[in-house]
């Protein structure tokens, strides 16, 4: 049986949502080991001159506890 943990993590990125997904994973990463998933819980994007310039993932990132 292993014990799972989920910790929140707020990313963003000037490319894409999947790019911020990917930051968010990487940054987790620097400080947890075991990373199994992430679960995206919400997207937003900020606009400026009726343009995309940001785009915002909050994330959910499970991971195994030893």
């Amino acid at each position: 049986m292993a014990v799972l943990k989920v910790i929140e993590v707020l990313a963003n990125s000037d490319k894409s949502w999947e790019d911020a997904a990917r930051k968010a994973v990487r940054k987790a990463s620097e400080s947890v080991k075991g990373i199994r998933s992430i679960y995206i819980n919400e997207q937003s994007a900020v606009v400026k001159d009726d343009d995309i310039t940001e785009f915002r993932v909050n994330a959910k990132i499970t991971f195994e506890v030893k």
